[in-house]
C-alpha cells in the first residue's frame, strides 16, 4: 500500500513538473513574440540570447532554452495568443535566420502528415533481431529500420548508400542545421543523387522548415547532384510513412508518399504478391 501511494505521488510530481515546464515554455515564447509583433508584420527576427534571458527570469535553465525553440518548431503548437494573430490560411513558423538568430515568419498552412487512406506495402523485415530487441522506438530506431530494409532504395528507385548520420553543419543565410542522415545514390542511367533524410517519431511532425533547410544545404554543398529530400515517420512500430518532398511556388509539396509495413516473409500472401505484380 505504501509503495502504491509512493508511486502515485511520484507520478503526480512528474505531471506537475511537466505542467510547470509547459507553462514556462509557453510564457517564454509568448514574451519573445509580443516583444516584436505588430499588426501587419509578416516576419521578424530574434536572438537565442533573448530566449535565454527570458527563460532565466522564468526559472528555466540555459540548457533548456534551446529546447523551447525546438519544441515550437517541431513538437507543439504555438500558444493560442500567438495563433490568434494569424491571418486566414497562414500560420507562424520559426525558422533559422543565421547563427543564433531565428525568424518568426507567416507561411501558408502546409502540414505534412501521413495520409491514412494509403495502401500498406508489405516488405520482408530485414531488421536484425538484436537491433529490434534493443530499439527504443525513437528517430534512431526509425533510421535503423530504413537503413537495414533499404527503404530509400525501394522508395526512390535508386541504389543508395548512407553517407553520414547526425550531420551538423552551417548553411549561408540560415546558420547551423542538423540532418538525421544523408544518403548518396545513383540510378541505372548513372545520374547521381544526394538524399537528406529527416526522421520523426511519436508526436513530432514532419517540418516544412527542415525541408527548406535540407534543400538549401544540398544546393550549397552538392550543386552537381540531384537533391531528393525525404522525410519518414513511424505510424506504428513496423509501419513507416515515407515522403519525397520538394518546393514549388515557395511551398513544400509532396512528390510521393508510400507506407511500408515491415512483416515476416510468411505474412506476405500469394494475394499480396498478385496485387503487387499487377501494379508492376
Amino acid at each position: 500500500m505504501h509503495r502504491e501511494l509512493a508511486r502515485k505521488n511520484h507520478n503526480f510530481s512528474l505531471d506537475m513538473s511537466r505542467l510547470e515546464k509547459s507553462r514556462i515554455y509557453s510564457s517564454t515564447i509568448r514574451e519573445i513574440f509580443f516583444r516584436y509583433y505588430e499588426p501587419g508584420l509578416n516576419q521578424f527576427e530574434f536572438s537565442r540570447e533573448e530566449i535565454v534571458d527570458i527563460g532565466r527570469n522564468l526559472g528555466l535553465s540555459a540548457k533548456n532554452c534551446g529546447d523551447v525553440i525546438y519544441s515550437y518548431r517541431f513538437r507543439r503548437p504555438l500558444p493560442q495568443e500567438i495563433r490568434e494573430t494569424q491571418p486566414p490560411d497562414l500560420e507562424w513558423i520559426i525558422e533559422l535566420a543565421g547563427r543564433g538568430v531565428y525568424r518568426f515568419s507567416l507561411e501558408r498552412v502546409n502540414r505534412i502528415v501521413p495520409n491514412m487512406s494509403l495502401v500498406e506495402i508489405k516488405i520482408p523485415d530485414s531488421t536484425p533481431e538484436i537491433v529490434e530487441k534493443y530499439s527504443s522506438g525513437d528517430e534512431q530506431a526509425l533510421l535503423a529500420k530504413i537503413r537495414y530494409n533499404r527503404l530509400i532504395d525501394i522508395f526512390l528507385g535508386i541504389t543508395a548508400y548512407s553517407l553520414q548520420n547526425h550531420l551538423r553543419t552551417t548553411v549561408r543565410e540560415i546558420g547551423q542545421i542538423e540532418i538525421d542522415e544523408v544518403y548518396v545514390g545513383l540510378n541505372q542511367r548513372g545520374s547521381q543523387f544526394i538524399v537528406p533524410v529527416q526522421a520523426k517519431s511519436g508526436s513530432d511532425q514532419i517540418s516544412v522548415v527542415q525541408t527548406k533547410q535540407d534543400l538549401a544545404y544540398c544546393t550549397e554543398k552538392f550543386p552537381e547532384l540531384v537533391c531528393r529530400p525525404v522525410s519518414a515517420q513511424f505510424i506504428d512500430n513496423n509501419l513507416i510513412s515515407i515522403f519525397e518532398l520538394t518546393i514549388s511556388d515557395s511551398e513544400v509539396r509532396i512528390v510521393e508518399e508510400k507506407h511500408y509495413k515491415l512483416v515476416t516473409a510468411q505474412e506476405i500472401s500469394d494475394m499480396d504478391l498478385e496485387h503487387y505484380r499487377a501494379d508492376y
